[in-house]
């Protein structure tokens, strides 16, 4: 059966090309490449590009224009090509003599038409050759050269014959592929050319109309295992002339799959009897009878698929024969029209079945489940009747008392079967059943445990999806202490406050789902006794109240009882915080989802028992700050994280750990950086965490070393430290004006204040020009004069010496403050290094910076050596973003230019 669906998956996929191989996919610009693997496909290239590299083993050129495959001889390496959907037409004769290992050609799609023994006479190599939706026109023997081959696919070639050649070639073929040509009849003769290939077993003919079998076909091709007629019109007297002509074969697979066999008679498949079939599908036919002892001519038959049919009777002589049955699929096979009544499944209808494993009849319209429709099924494992027509409505003692027969029985389906009540012992009949299915009905009762009574050795019961109809009581689980895993999401009503709690009988429970249940009300004794429970599902449900320290009694610490948890799932509870002790002793918890909660400030230690932790979900918060004390334990080996959609605060205090986190990381964050957004401070609004920049908190490092070192030094020491480090330039700057006073190296500003020639020197970026004739210049038409190196200096002069010579005579000296000035040269290297030394020199308070963009005091010192507090308040000016405070900045900048410069 696995075999017969490797082999028909790419059959559909080439017949529905307009759905599967043809559906549209971006041209890529480039090749990919993958150690000895290149990915060509979808370039739209006329021709195999000549710059691969040269070990190339697997080449796919496919879904492109080619129409030769020449270049092909740079890369002798080549195992593997795939060149389908092309338009090529003719496979070059020195093809394979310039590739001597090719060992797989996919030809599907193009324009091949003739094809002789000339173009693959050097394929010694090929074991897989793909020619299917071309134009093949067979000239002589084609084949014959290829011995090595393994694999042959010509469907949908407009062949007429599955006559490939006169005489017995491709003695390693395996499978053969003819579906979708116009082959009508199969002669006596067809398959003669494989009559030495002693390794044949599957030959496909999806997808034919054909009409005739002619005696003697299959003779040579004795040893056929598969044969796959899947999608052909047949009819019922075709098929038994098949099983006449099958007889005396190594035949175990046979697919008739939508072959449209409407009905079948007891002598439609006489012919098989001495066969060796193990699997049969006859699914989709739109089957409506099945006469009794059809199928007794299959004694071995494993596998049988009736899927897929409109079968309105099966009586115990159904499937007389198939004594040694393990599968029966009747998924669908029983259906309902709008005309007709449920179909009919007599009482021992499976009688025959004595090795039946595994009974399918999912979706399946019958009448009723009468007292011994299950009678005889011996060794039954597994029994699926999920969303099935037939309605139980209520699950008695006596409903499944037919499958007492089943000593096996460990899996029952009753998924959507709509069941509305349990009655007292409703399984007690089913004492080895292990998993029962009760999802997505409609129960309404309280559980008092009476229901579940018999089920002494189950492991799972699902009874999820029941919109919220079951109440729970104390002895709800009394009688199933062996249970492992309980699903009762969308399920329950009523509270689970109560004493003791209803899973404390549980002692084994491992998996436990109450998700979506709007639970409110649980004690701390919620989990008590559950010591071995690994997943609680407790997402979608209201236990906000339980974990707020407001909450009458303090916190509910319903989680202290199950410290072997690997799974935790509280997703959208409305928690927004976490008792401290809330996680204490975690220790195996490897999974921890809390997204969609109102969580932001966390307490330092809640996490620090989560050693194991490898997936953390905390997306869609409020969380603003992430910080080691929090976070450091449960990211340290971490595997996956999700954090985004947060309204992170990106500030040194708040981010500045995580971002380094994220940025150093090997574990897998996905979303990020695209959903991992800043929403305070303004500088950092709607950007990116990864954005942030780590070098804004530098000026605060030396602070924390310093503040370690001094927490042992006296108080004077300790005052004198931070003196020195936080005002020490300061110090430095007014020692050296003192000295120049001390000196007489100062002039009486009354004397010296006419000797300038210029109000202020410019000094800014190229970038800005524009800035500063728009909003500086027009100040000049009024009451000053500025100095501009483009506009002023003196041709023939050099730049050195009109920097000097101008700034001396300028009684102000403007730094127009942005990004590019800290980046020019000239500027970091001489001006602002004049201009400070002239301010000390001249005893002068005449710098005024305007700020054009927001430069940190730590980048403003590292380029120009310039501080804010270096200067007078109304010297440091900023450019405000509104136009009707632009007047306000030209009074104040005015102000600063008239401003005296004597330094007090």
């Amino acid at each position: 059966m696995e075999l017969m669906k490797l082999i028909l998956l790419p059959l559909f996929c080439m017949c529905f090309h307009g759905h599967c191989a043809g559906t549209a996919y971006p041209h890529k610009s480039k090749c990919t490449i993958g150690n000895t693997k290149v990915d060509c496909s979808h370039m739209n290239l006329d021709a195999v590009p000549a710059d691969l590299p040269k070990n190339v083993t697997t080449l796919d050129v496919s879904h492109n224009r080619l129409k030769t495959l020449s270049s092909l001889h740079l890369y002798s390496n080549l195992m593997n090509i795939d060149a389908s959907y092309n338009s090529l037409t003719v496979i070059e004769e020195d093809l394979c003599l310039s590739l001597p290992h090719l060992q797989s050609l996919n030809m599907q799609h193009n324009e091949v038409h003739l094809i002789s023994e000339k173009y693959l006479k050097n394929c010694f190599q090929l074991t897989r050759l793909d020619l299917s939706d071309n134009r093949l026109k067979l000239n002589g023997e084609p084949f014959s050269v290829l011995k090595s081959l393994t694999w042959l696919d010509v469907s949908r070639n407009t062949l007429k014959s599955a006559k490939l050649g006169t005489q017995p070639q491709l003695p390693n073929l395996m499978t053969l592929v003819l579906s979708g040509n116009e082959i009508s009849v199969l002669q006596k003769n067809d398959f003669s050319f494989l009559s030495n290939s002693s390794a044949f077993r599957v030959l496909i003919l999806s997808f034919l109309s054909l009409k005739k079998v002619e005696n003697g076909c299959f003779q040579t091709i004795a040893r056929l295992s598969d044969l796959v007629l899947d999608y052909s019109k047949i009819s019922l007297q075709f098929t038994t002339s098949l099983c006449e002509e099958l007889a005396g074969t190594a035949l175990r697979n046979l697919s008739l799959k939508n072959t449209q066999q409407v009905t079948l008679s007891n002598t439609t498949f006489q012919g098989l009897d001495k066969t060796n079939i193990t699997v049969l599908d006859l699914s989709s036919n739109k089957m409506t009878k099945i006469a009794d002892g059809t199928f007794q001519w299959f004694p071995r038959l494993e596998s049988l698929s009736l899927e897929h049919n409109s079968l309105k009777h099966l009586t115990k002589d159904t499937f007389l024969g198939l004594g040694n049955l393990r599968q029966l699929n009747l998924q669908k096979a029983l259906i309902k029209s709008h005309t007709s009544s449920l179909p009919v499944i007599e009482d021992f209808s499976f009688l025959h079945l004595v090795q039946l494993e595994y009974l399918c009849m999912a979706n399946t319209a019958f009448r009723e489940i009468t007292e011994h429709i299950f009678s005889g099924l011996l060794h039954l494992k597994t029994l699926d009747l999920s969303w099935s027509i037939t309605g139980l409505k209520t699950v008695t003692n006596t409903t499944f008392a037919s499958l007492q027969e089943s000593p096996h029985l460990q899996t029952l389906n009753l998924t959507a079967m709509s069941i509305n009540k349990l009655a007292p012992g409703a399984f007690s009949s089913l004492g080895n059943l292990t998993t029962l299915l009760l999802g997505h009905n409609f129960i309404n009762q309280q559980l008092k445990g009476d229901e579940l009574e018999g089920l002494s050795n189950i492991k799972e019961i699902d009874m999820s999806i029941n919109q919220q109809c079951i109440s729970l009581t104390n002895t709800s689980f009394i009688h199933v202490p062996t249970l492992r895993t309980l699903k009762l999401g969308r399920a329950l009503k009523g509270t689970l406050d109560m004493e003791p709690s209803p899973f404390k009988p549980l002692v084994n429970l491992t998996i436990l789902d109450l998700s979506n249940n709007n639970i409110a009300n649980i004690n701390a004794g919620f989990l008590k006794g559950l010591y071995h429970l690994k997943v609680l599902k407790m997402q979608h449900n209201n236990l906000a109240r339980l974990w707020k320290t407001a909450n009458p009694g303090g916190p509910v610490l319903f989680l202290k009882d199950a410290t072997k948890l690997s799974v935790l799932d509280l997703d959208y509870n409305g928690l927004d915080e976490i008792p401290l002790n809330a996680l204490h002793s975690f220790f195996e918890l490897h999974e921890l989802s809390l997204r969609g909660n109102l969580l932001d400030q966390l307490h330092a230690s809640v996490f620090d028992d989560l050693q194991s932790l490898k997936y953390l979900h905390l997306q869609k918060n409020l969380i603003t700050s992430v910080q080691r004390v929090t976070f450091g334990v449960p990211l340290s080996n971490l595997t996956d994280l999700y954090m985004d959609h947060n309204p992170f605060d990106c500030t040194c205090e708040s981010i500045l750990w995580f971002s380094e986190w994220l940025n150093s990381t090997n574990a897998s964050v996905p979303g990020f950086p695209q959903s991992y957004i800043c929403n305070t401070p303004n500088a950092y609004f709607n950007r990116s965490v990864m954005h942030f920049d780590p070098l804004s908190c530098k000026d605060m490092t030396p602070f924390k070393a310093l503040y370690i070192l001094s927490s042992t030094a006296v108080l004077m020491l300790l005052f004198t430290a931070f003196l020195a480090h936080f005002q020490g330039w300061r110090i430095q700057f007014f020692w050296s004006i003192m000295v120049n006073r001390m000196l007489g190296s100062l002039k009486d500003e009354s004397i010296t204040e006419g000797r300038y020639a210029y109000d202020a020197y410019i000094i800014h970026s190229a970038e800005d020009r524009p800035w500063v004739e728009r909003s500086l210049l027009p100040l000049e038409d009024e009451k000053f004069n500025f100095f501009l190196e483009d506009r002023d200096a003196i041709p023939g002069f050099s730049q050195l010496d009109t920097i000097v010579e101008n700034m001396g005579q300028s009684r102000k000296i403007i730094f127009v403050i942005t990004e590019m000035l800290l980046k020019d040269p000239w500027c970091r290297q001489f001006k602002a290094h004049h201009a400070v030394h002239q301010v000390m020199e001249d005893n002068r308070d005449s710098l005024i910076l305007i700020f054009l963009q927001d430069v940190t005091d730590y980048s403003l010192n590292r380029s120009l050596h310039l501080r804010r507090g270096m200067l007078k308040p109304h010297c440091v000016l900023n450019w405000p973003l509104h136009r009707e405070r632009i007047p306000a900045f030209h009074q104040k900048l005015c102000s600063a230019i008239a401003s005296t410069n004597r330094v007090n």
